[in-house]
């Protein structure tokens, strides 16, 4: 099983070929996007957890092999991935289990809620552009880990449930999800900007809903 966490506010194409990127260079017959309830590492999401959860189970309808997994957001609370991972790992104790992050998240692992514990509980597959060197900048206590745990095989991820890293090569795909919801709070110069980058039902969900929109009017010009 495989999981890909996020806030997804919104859901873009960044966050689909990702995910799909490391299903098929792993061949993995699924993989789970995860929607935070309310995560540790960042400001609350703009769009309540009910719509970032209708905009992803609308997304992956074209996305086969990718599925939605509201456990987090059925759990309510800090988001805390250990916990995730640890629910998962009561309900199976020997299927692989595979934590995808992307390179910057990977090299601020340090940071999250008992984050050595991880490892224990499952594999973490970086999901980095090729040339990318995660090695360098890597902070100390991650390096010992990279060291200590890096496979080059993923057959490694096959045959035993947790504790390796491995790192698996996808396309670039740079778009921002802040930079989407920047770009809608821009009003209809701002939607054709976007358009193209998510997918059309959840561009057509987010204008039927209204999200994104400015928090407050433009200012009038003065008379």
């Amino acid at each position: 099983m495989a999981l890909l966490g996020g806030t997804f506010d919104p859901v873009h194409d960044g966050h689909l070929h990702l995910a799909q990127d490391v299903r098929t260079g792993l061949a993995l017959p699924e993989v789970r996007l995860v929607p935070a309830a309310d995560p540790p590492h960042r400001g609350g999401p703009v769009a309540s957890a009910a719509d970032r959860l209708a905009m992803l189970r609308l997304a992956v309808h074209a996305w086969p092999g990718l599925v939605v997994d509201s456990c987090e957001i059925d759990r309510g609370g800090k988001s805390y991935t250990v916990l995730t991972l640890e629910a998962l790992r009561e309900a199976n104790a020997r299927r692989p289990l595979l934590l995808l992050v992307g390179a910057d998240a990977f090299h601020g692992l340090p940071t999250w809620h008992r984050w050595g514990e991880i490892f224990e509980l499952a594999h973490v597959v970086v999901a980095a552009r090729p040339g990318v060197d995660l090695a360098r900048d890597m902070p100390d206590a991650l390096a010992a880990q990279w060291r200590a745990r890096r496979v080059t095989e993923a057959s490694a991820l096959r045959s035993t449930p947790a504790g390796a890293i491995y790192q698996q090569s996808i396309a670039p795909h740079p778009i921002s999800a802040t930079w989407i919801r920047a770009q809608l709070a821009r009003g209809k110069a701002g939607r054709d900007a976007v358009r193209g980058l998510l997918p059309p039902s959840v561009l057509a969900y987010i204008d039927q809903h209204h999200l994104y929109l400015p928090t407050s009017p433009p200012p009038q010009d003065a008379p």
